[in-house]
């Protein structure tokens, strides 16, 4: 279900938590300011693939946002697992899906409390860094799930899908719905979110071929996952590019926002929209008209796979190394790859077809 690769070891730098909150109060830090957030903990210590799973470790899960129902749904998902593996579940986080200073106390706290293993969503790649390595330096494993930090600040990510099959299939999506001619606009949560400029590195990539030549990329806006902000930039989308044919909104708060707005406009069924969704938020607007097509994985099962993978790592059966395998209950086997990335699977494309076989 994975590619293969291999994990880098890094020099672990002395930084102090004080100093990471400081630089992540004003609002995180960029993709390229990871390298001053901290160096990595060694990944270089060794496994037993047939070692005894270990009962009564504390896991804690750290969200982007809680009470996001996306995030509720993949959390219970891994409670659940970690409930079947005798293990103890718990929930962190801050009610904004952009408070890296948050995240940053959250760790610290979870560090201090000396839990057993942290997977956490990072709101940015490289804020949490000095925090989390030192989470690492005091035994405690870290897994992240659904959106990344820098790799050597984590043992493993838990990725949805490969990010390459996510941006250019959004894009196939929506070019199918507008018959590969007419602007389009992308709506996207944080700007900082590693997932979402990752997606949208390749939903670009994927609009230079000549297939797409009549399709242009107007404008990327971004709604922080917030479901005013993002219902705003719909309309401000709209307002502001008269021609707009589409809009593609990789996250779950901003698809069923621009949803909303579209199903209560003059726009309704003329212009299309796409990207990532939850069945349960779009069923109304797949069936009304307002949505054509959208995808996504299994949250829940997204989260189950974090807590195997955490589980996994805190009983040594893993060490996070490309190649090494481990098992996740009735999901099966899965493989560590490059830069400890595990892949849960292909994303599914839902339609008014399928939509009421899902119940996520």
């Amino acid at each position: 279900m994975s590619r293969t690769l291999t994990r880098r070891a890094t020099v672990v730098v002395a930084v102090t938590a004080a100093v990471a909150l400081g630089a992540t109060a004003c609002g995180g830090t960029t993709k390229n300011s990871a390298k001053d957030s901290g160096g990595g903990a060694k990944a270089t210590a060794s496994a037993d693939p047939n070692a005894a799973t270990k009962k009564g470790l504390t896991v804690a899960f750290l969200p982007k946002q809680v009470n996001n129902p996306y995030f509720t749904i993949a959390d219970n998902g891994g409670k659940q697992a970690l409930d079947a593996l005798g293990s103890t579940y718990k929930e962190v986080g801050t009610s904004s899906g952009t408070d890296t200073a948050g995240q940053v106390s959250y760790v610290n706290t979870l560090t201090q409390q000396q839990v057993d293993a942290i997977a956490v969503s990072a709101q940015d790649p490289g804020a949490l860094c000095t925090s989390l390595n030192q989470a690492r330096k005091n035994g405690i494993k870290v897994v992240t799930y659904d959106s990344d930090t820098k790799p050597e600040c984590r043992d493993l990510f838990v990725s949805q899908a490969s990010a390459e099959d996510l941006g250019r299939t959004e894009v196939q999506l929506m070019a199918e719905q507008i018959g590969y001619k007419g602007e389009i606009a992308i709506l996207s949560a944080a700007q900082t979110a590693t997932n979402q400029n990752t997606w949208i590195d390749f939903m670009k990539d994927e609009l230079k071929g000549p297939k797409y030549k009549d399709v242009k990329l107007v404008k990327v806006a971004y709604g922080n996952d917030d479901a005013q902000q993002s219902f705003q930039q719909t309309q401000g989308l709209l307002q502001q590019y008269p021609n707009l044919k589409g809009i593609i909104s990789p996250t779950t708060v901003g698809i069923k926002a621009a949803a909303q707005y579209l199903a209560g406009s003059k726009y309704k069924g003329k212009v299309k929209l796409t990207g990532l969704g939850t069945p349960n938020d779009m069923r109304a607007y797949v069936k009304n008209g307002t949505v054509e097509a959208f995808e996504l994985w299994d949250p829940a099962k997204l989260g189950s796979l974090a807590s195997y993978a955490a589980v996994a790592l805190a009983s040594g059966q893993i060490s996070g190394t490309e190649g090494q395998s481990f098992k996740a209950g009735d999901m099966g086997d899965y493989t560590i790859g490059k830069d400890g990335v595990v892949v849960l699977g292909k994303p599914t494309v839902f339609t008014k077809d399928n939509i009421d076989q899902f119940t996520f």
